[in-house]
């Protein structure tokens, strides 16, 4: 085979993977997917307890549909990322509403990518009030799952149990 020859291939094999990679887009299922990936206490000096914490999540969603609008208020878009609070009490597993309070439940904005492919991924941060002064007990855990626009609901991840003191 000549040089001519070898450098088309080359070439030619070079343009086919270039398309390739590009036409190479992320599938993933319509119904959100998520991972729980950390949780980081915060300490507050001025009280000495970890008040805070940052729940880490990543998420993936075939067609990109997560997000609320801002003036989107009313149920069922009034809240997306949901959060639920367990204490270790006695040796039973005890779900814990704190009374006036929207629980953790958070708003995430709208994700939805521009162009054809709608699929996304990426991470979740949200600041959690952790510190219930009414407890008799520390150790505590953190239910988490997502809404999307569909009202497709993720799995639910835990954040396992931990000292929150």
């Amino acid at each position: 085979m000549n040089n001519y020859l070898k450098k088309y291939f080359l070439f030619f094999f070079l343009i086919v993977g270039i398309i390739y990679s590009c036409n190479n887009e992320e599938e993933y299922p319509i119904i959100p997917e998520i991972n729980f990936e950390g949780f980081t206490k915060l300490w507050n000096p001025n009280t000495m307890i970890y008040e805070r914490g940052v729940l880490k999540i990543s998420f993936k969603d075939g067609d990109g549909d997560i997000g609320l609008k801002n003036s989107e208020t009313e149920p069922p878009y009034d809240y997306n990322l949901f959060v639920k609070y367990y204490e270790y009490q006695n040796g039973d597993t005890v779900r814990v509403v704190i009374a006036d309070s929207n629980e953790f439940n958070a708003r995430i904005p709208m994700l939805t990518p521009q162009g054809s492919n709608k699929a996304i991924k990426g991470d979740i941060e949200d600041t959690l009030f952790m510190y219930n002064y009414l407890a008799d007990f520390d150790t505590i855990m953190f239910d988490v799952y997502l809404v999307d626009r569909a009202l497709h609901k993720s799995n639910t991840v835990s954040t396992g149990w931990f000292l929150r003191n």
